[in-house]
């Protein structure tokens, strides 16, 4: 080995050296950080985390439900995956030259190389392209946001023309077939010297190796941390049912406050979402409250809460955020001195980084987190922070305050007398029998504060205990004993009143032996079916039109008139994206002769939000597009007679929705159990009773 080879090897043993100590430096500070948060407890279904690696990490499936910037993705992914092997091969071929990577049919592996380069060289362009050129709305056009086209540009024109000098100072090395790229750049090169090709080369080779290693450095202080942390967080993905919300213990004595006020409230597992976050603003294009003018943006608030995250963890732990040191001495010294001598940290989460409105704006669709390609969550971390606001600070507004005050005193949102809870039986042609008038039931019909004592969702309760009814099935109501779910004081922050409701709701359940629950209110399908069991409920859980699906099946109900209607179907986020019911509704519609079912652009678990979720049928929106409007606007592109939901809180957004748009006479719009209504003739002989499910 000569001298210039030897120097050559020392320096890049430096170089690399340098650069791997600095990495670990910075990821293990961002583990300092990640470790302030609380332990979480984890799951160890391992085939299931494993699975959801698969799927989501090498399958890429949440990327390619947009299919251009998916397919441009997965050739960068597995891409830089081949690439790196190349990488090894060009540092072989430049501290041992004369050697390569011991690789069988290496000819074949250099074509594999050079056909992938190029493809991932077109992939970053059309990447540039889509950030640049097209402007693509959700991306950001910064210089930091662009930096990793330059990276990746860089490496690869530095691994093409290194292949090309190569062939100058190696002539005849290998065949052209193997090499077509680098070969056909060669061609006005081929002239000079095999001298000026080994310079050439290692100009390059430098260059490869100085671009890939300060990309090493770079990745863990840029959003493309997610290049190592996405895996480990779609990997530690909760197991429980989506955005399930964690139960306060009131009995700690030792709990300072509720909810969370500080970033370091948050479970660690949350943290790591922070760091996965890859601001690709997937989230923020399909959330209701971005789309129509709002302050929220999913992904801003995880970015602006990862950047907090830093800057405190830094001031806590004293470990510097940025490297290389002397390069960010002015920032690191910064944040370092941000809380000296100041007993807490100056920076509030709530309200410096994070503000009220933006909390108080989400709907909790679980667009953004359906939408996510790295498994972040954004709703649960919302709701700690409303929880934080409600039961610590007692900050909200006078709107919230009613609403929470009514549910206490009557046990619905309006504060209407709970005497008046089962009036919408008046009138009605069939008999709904309370649990203390029947004792043999099968079912409780819980009818929900909307079908109670909403004028409108009065009319989907009546056709469900028509439709139940006439199928012989047997069920009974709790009457004027029935509570609120509490779906709407747990979204808006009031876990204390929803557990004093769950509690009360659950020794009622008990009492009269309820075994099987059907609601036409999808709020309170959730609660009861994911939520309710961690404070003791042990009962099957139905939506209506789970129900009346399958009644239909087996022949119970038999839709024979027809009814001639356009229906457009809109899925309500707590049925579908909450618990993966698309079906149901769609089979019911379909089942009715006349029926014709067309599709919103936004269907199923791309569907948008009415508005009505996470509270906010109870507040007004005072900024921007009303989200209702927005939703009408796009259910009238299909040209529909009718909107059809399956949630009461739905319906009245639709229709409020149509009053707005002013189509309400030609446009109607009903629950699919009303539409099944008009369809079955209720004068037949009904069928002998017996179980559903």
């Amino acid at each position: 080995m000569s001298v210039l080879q030897i120097v050559n090897l020392i320096a890049f043993l430096a170089v690399a050296g340098y650069a791997f100590y600095l990495f670990a430096r910075v990821v293990y500070s961002r583990y300092t950080y990640v470790k302030l948060g609380k332990p979480v407890d984890w799951q160890a279904d391992l085939r299931t985390r494993l699975n959801e690696v698969w799927v989501n990490v090498f399958g890429q499936k949440k990327l390619l439900k947009d299919k251009k910037s998916g397919i441009m993705h997965v050739v960068m992914f597995y891409g830089f995956i081949v690439i790196q092997f190349g990488a090894i091969d060009l540092f072989i071929k430049g501290l041992a030259p004369g050697y390569h990577l011991p690789v069988p049919a290496y000819p074949v592996f250099t074509l594999i190389q050079e056909i992938t380069v190029f493809a991932v060289l077109l992939a970053t362009g059309y990447a540039f392209y889509r950030r640049f050129i097209e402007k693509l709305p959700r991306l950001k056009r910064n210089w930091k946001a662009g930096l990793v086209i330059w990276f990746l540009t860089g490496l690869m024109l530095s691994i093409l023309l290194s292949a090309a000098f190569e062939h100058v100072w190696h002539p005849g090395h290998l065949a052209a077939w193997s090499t077509p790229i680098s070969s056909l750049i060669t061609a006005p090169f081929a002239s000079l010297s095999p001298q000026v090709g080994e310079v050439g080369f290692y100009v390059f080779w430098w260059l490869h190796a100085l671009i890939l290693f300060s990309f090493l450095v770079y990745v863990p202080q840029s959003k493309h941390f997610h290049l190592l942390v996405a895996p480990i967080n779609v990997f530690l993905k909760r197991q429980d049912p989506p955005s399930k919300l964690k139960p306060i213990d009131f009995e700690d004595e030792s709990a300072e406050s509720y909810g969370v006020g500080k970033v370091e409230d948050f479970t660690q597992k949350q943290l790591i979402d922070l760091y996965a976050c890859v601001e690709c603003g997937r989230c923020t294009n399909m959330c209701p409250a971005a789309g129509t003018g709002k302050l929220l943006s999913p992904m801003d608030l995880i970015v602006k809460m990862r950047d907090h995250l830093t800057a405190k963890g830094a001031a806590i732990t004293s470990r510097a955020p940025w490297m290389p040191a002397f390069a960010f001495s002015g920032a690191n010294e910064a944040v370092m001195e941000a809380a000296a001598g100041q007993e807490t940290y100056p920076v509030n989460l709530i309200g410096d980084v994070i503000t009220e409105e933006e909390l108080w704006a989400c709907t909790t669709c679980r667009n953004c987190e359906d939408a996510c390609p790295v498994a972040n969550e954004h709703v649960d971390k919302i709701i700690d922070m409303r929880r934080y606001l409600v039961l610590t600070e007692g900050k909200m507004n006078a709107e919230i305050t009613r609403t929470f005050q009514n549910i206490e005193r009557q046990g619905n949102p309006w504060g209407l007398s709970k005497k008046e809870r089962d009036r919408w039986r008046e009138g009605l042609d069939v008999p709904v029998p309370t649990v203390k008038e029947e004792k043999d039931f099968e079912y409780l019909l819980f009818v929900g504060s909307m079908g109670s004592y909403d004028n409108r969702s009065q009319k989907i309760t009546q056709a469900v205990a028509k439709l139940l009814h006439h199928a012989g099935v047997k069920f009974a109501i709790l009457g004027n004993k029935e509570k609120n779910s509490g779906d709407t004081a747990r979204r808006l922050g009031n876990e204390f009143l929803f557990q004093q409701l769950a509690t009360e709701n659950i020794a009622l359940f008990e009492k009269h032996n309820v075994k099987k629950i059907i609601t036409i209110d999808p709020h309170a399908y959730n609660t009861f079916k994911n939520e309710y069991p961690d404070f003791g409920l042990q009962a099957e859980v139905y939506h209506h039109t789970q129900v009346l699906a399958d009644l239909i099946r087996q022949g119970r109900l038999k839709p024979t008139k027809e009814v001639k209607e356009r229906v457009t179907y809109h899925d309500s986020c707590y049925l579908g994206r909450y618990n993966g019911e698309y079906s149901a509704p769609r089979f019911i519609l379909q089942s009715i002769p006349g029926v014709e079912l067309v599709e919103m652009e936004r269907n199923r678990e791309n569907g948008m939000c009415c508005g009505a979720g996470g509270g906010m049928m109870w507040m007004e929106e005072t900024t921007g597009v009303r989200v209702n409007v927005a939703r009408t606007e796009q259910a009238l592109a299909v040209n529909p007679s009718v909107i059809g939901s399956a949630c009461p809180y739905c319906l009245t957004m639709m229709s409020d929705g149509t009053k707005a748009k002013e189509v309400e006479d030609r446009v109607k719009t009903m629950d699919v159990a009303e539409l099944l209504a008009l369809s079955v003739e209720f004068d037949s002989e009904p069928p002998v009773a017996e179980g559903v499910h």
